[in-house]
C-alpha cells in the first residue's frame, strides 16, 4: 500500500496536512520541544561507526512508527494471521511483528522498530507502540519528535477495498502539551515490493569518518601554529 502521489488524500479529498487535531494544524510541543525542534541539531559523534545515527547506518529505515514519512514513496505491506498482524516496509526492509495481545514483551526483547502490540476495536486496528530508541527521538520530513519514553498510537481502518485510513498519534507529556491526531490514506497497489540495499555500494560513511579526521588534524595544525 503506498501513500497517494502528491498531497494525502482522505476519502476522495485532498489534504494539505496530516495533523487534523489540533484545528490549527500544528502539533502542541511543549516550550522545551519546541526549542528542540526550532534548535540547531545535536553534534553526531564521529569517533567511530557505532557513534553514528542507526538510520545513517542502515539499522532502520522507515518502519519506525508512526509512519509519517513523505521522504520516499514507500511501499507497505500488510499481513494478518490469526495471532498478529506484520507490517512490512520497503524502505530499510524493516518489518514489525505486531502481536494481538494486551502485555508488552520484556524490555529485553524490544527492537529499534520498539515493542508493538495491537487489538481490534470493530474494524479497526489498533496498535501500541513504546520503547523505540531514545537516539532516534527526532524523524524528518516532516520533522517530528518521538521520545524514547513516548507511546505511539496506530489506528487502521479499512475505507473501502482500496483505501486504507491510517491514524497515528505521539503520547508524551514531555514533549506535547496536548493530545492531538495526524491522519492520511494508504491505497492498495499491484506494484511489487524491491529489496533495499541501503549498503550496497555505499561510499559515504567511510567518508564521513575522513572527514572527522581531516578536520582534526586541520584543527591540530592550527594549534600548533
Amino acid at each position: 500500500m503506498p501513500q497517494s502521489d502528491g498531497l494525502p488524500i482522505v476519502r476522495g479529498r485532498r489534504r494539505t496536512r496530516a495533523v487534523v487535531r489540533p484545528a490549527d494544524g500544528k502539533l502542541p510541543y511543549t516550550v522545551a520541544a519546541r526549542k528542540e525542534v526550532a534548535g540547531p541539531a545535536p553534534p553526531d559523534s564521529s569517533d567511530n561507526p557505532e557513534d553514528r545515527p542507526n538510520g545513517e547506518r542502515c539499522l532502520v529505515g522507515q518502519g519506525q512508527p508512526p509512519l509519517s514519512s513523505f521522504t520516499l514513496d514507500s511501499q507497505i505491506q500488510i499481513i494478518r494471521t490469526r495471532d498478529a498482524v506484520v507490517i512490512h516496509v520497503e524502505y530499510g526492509d524493516d518489518v514489525r511483528i505486531v502481536p494481538m495481545t494486551r502485555v508488552h514483551a520484556p524490555k529485553a526483547l524490544w527492537s529499534r522498530l520498539g515493542d508493538s502490540i495491537g487489538h481490534w476495536e470493530g474494524r479497526t486496528l489498533v496498535i501500541e507502540t513504546v520503547g523505540m530508541p531514545d537516539s532516534d527521538r527526532v524523524r524528518l520530513a516532516p520533522t517530528l519528535i518521538v521520545p524514547g519514553e513516548a507511546t505511539v498510537i496506530e489506528r487502521l481502518t479499512p475505507i473501502s477495498d482500496r483505501e486504507l485510513l491510517y491514524q497515528f498519534t505521539v503520547v508524551d507529556p514531555k514533549a506535547y502539551a496536548a493530545p492531538w491526531l495526524g491522519e492520511f490514506s494508504w491505497f492498495r497497489t499491484d506494484k511489487p515490493m524491491y529489496e533495499h540495499a541501503c549498503h550496497e555500494g555505499n561510499y559515504s560513511l567511510p567518508n564521513v569518518l575522513a572527514g572527522a579526521r581531516h578536520e582534526e588534524a586541520v584543527a591540530k595544525a592550527a594549534a600548533a601554529h
